[in-house]
């Protein structure tokens, strides 16, 4: 009788554990296309990343230029003021 007990709970393991697995299998060809597709971005993301520094390194120039463009504004206002 146990060991009717035991083979039943191992058989319905067995069961359990193959259905797991063909989830698992039926999902894979969608998880490999997505990694795929999350391989392609990140490469096209390293492709803009000079870019994106050399934009990056611009905006601080014109701030820099803006600032500078400001205190000259301010000291010709003040120049006016007097």
């Amino acid at each position: 009788m146990v060991t009717w007990i035991v083979l039943g709970v191992v058989l319905f393991a067995l069961v359990v554990l193959a259905l797991a697995v063909r989830l698992v299998l039926v999902r894979l060809p969608r998880l490999r296309r997505a990694a795929v597709a999350l391989q392609r971005r990140q490469v096209e993301a390293e492709a803009l990343r000079p870019a994106a520094e050399a934009l990056q390194q611009r905006a601080g120039a014109l701030q820099e230029r803006a600032a500078v463009t400001q205190e000259r504004l301010a000291l010709i206002k003040a120049r006016r003021a007097k």
